[in-house]
């Protein structure tokens, strides 16, 4: 399953997002796209994370959001 997401992350926090985002074991693959306006997330999961990543992210203080 691959999720999409629009954010606010830029390049040199992209470490400190992989990290938050290892605690999902279900996900296999994390790319970002930060040429992207958008600042495109990009997971590949074995299942839908969408609204743990958006609440994971948003209470960080970062903008997540699923685009459809």
């Amino acid at each position: 399953m691959i999720l999409v997401f629009k954010t606010t992350i830029f390049s040199q926090l992209e470490t400190h997002v992989r990290a938050m985002l290892d605690s999902f074991k279900q996900i296999s693959t994390v790319d970002f796209d930060f040429e992207d306006c958008d600042k495109i997330l990009r997971i590949e999961a074995t299942e839908d994370l969408t609204s743990d990543i958006e609440l994971l992210l948003n209470s960080k203080g970062f903008y997540c959001k699923e685009l459809n």
